[in-house]
């Protein structure tokens, strides 16, 4: 037991390590290449942190077992926007552009959408479909490269990291957040099964929250660093890697059955996109302050009691 409390508290330093080496190393990219944090957040940050989806989605294709690949998929968008955007906004309110406000927020909600209907309405997501989703996700990025405004850096030079250095900061940070949360879950799953803890509530509890650790210790350093959009570009990235890529590239490998979903998870799922997609339009329209944070935040609760009395 010593033992594996020892490595749960090493598993989270390495994840606090890693998100404060990953924005510093995301940020110094970002002004010596000119772009901005919020692609930086979206692509590089994004696609990193969306890294244990991406295994555990294509491992479970490759396996034949579409339930894994759409399951994590479903749970961990659910957990970034209603979960990871709800407790980084309650830090520091998150400022949204119009950028955000008429492409990508739209394209998160459009997604996920098209993501349901095809679900639903053919019982699964066909390898024509998953093609269709990785075609999507190719013109997004390049979209996004290329006409996103590009940023004047406005830091002294001595204050800039060399590109290299950058780079070094990334991979690293990015190490630590996978390998820390990956350490996390396993000495945690360890204790659990120690006190007697069931299957069940460990895959709802620690399995949910190690796979959206890595985005959540992101955003919160990344907005305790007042770097709002180099966090929203992480969660938004992530939700449209987890549907176009992971679901997309997991579509390709065999189609993917719709049958164990319910329509609590998808209609959680599609109530935290709404909820995103309406804070660009009510009250604040160019934030998601605490009030927004707070409805989703509860959201979140009460998804998770649901979880827990349908066990």
């Amino acid at each position: 037991m010593f033992l594996q409390i020892v490595l749960l508290i090493a598993g989270l330093a390495l994840v606090v390590f890693g998100a404060d080496w990953l924005v510093e190393g995301a940020s110094g990219i970002a002004r010596r290449a000119g772009i901005s944090e919020f692609v930086i957040g979206l692509t590089i940050v994004g696609f990193g942190t969306s890294c244990p989806e991406l295994v555990v989605s294509l491992t479970g294709a490759f396996k034949g077992l579409a339930d894994i690949s759409i399951g994590n998929v479903v749970g961990s968008n659910i957990y970034n926007t209603l979960l990871i955007l709800g407790v980084t906004s309650m830090i520091a309110p998150m400022a949204i552009t119009r950028v955000n406000q008429t492409r990508d927020i739209p394209l998160v909600f459009g997604v996920t959408l098209l993501f349901i209907l095809f679900g639903t309405f053919n019982s699964d997501i066909s390898r024509l479909e998953g093609i269709m989703f990785l075609l999507i996700f190719a013109a997004y990025i390049w979209y996004c490269f290329k006409f996103t405004p590009r940023e004047t850096d406005t830091e002294t030079q001595e204050k800039q990291l060399k590109l290299w250095q950058a780079i070094c900061l990334v991979l690293v940070g990015l190490g630590g957040l996978i390998g820390g949360g990956q350490l996390f879950v396993n000495s945690a799953t360890a204790i659990a099964k120690m006190l007697g803890v069931s299957d069940k509530f460990i895959a709802i509890t620690i399995l949910a929250l190690g796979t959206s650790l890595p985005e959540l210790a992101t955003c919160i350093v990344a907005a305790a660093k007042h770097k709002g959009q180099l966090a929203l570009g992480n969660i938004l990235g992530s939700n449209i890697f987890n549907i176009l890529l992971i679901i997309g590239a997991s579509a390709v490998v065999t189609p993917l059955s719709f049958a164990s979903m319910n329509y609590v998870d998808l209609g959680v799922l599609m109530l935290s996109t709404i909820l995103l997609f309406s804070s660009c339009f009510v009250a604040k329209k160019d934030v998601i302050d605490r009030v927004d944070a707070s409805f989703m935040l509860l959201c979140q609760a009460a998804y998770m009691a649901w979880l827990f009395i349908s066990l």
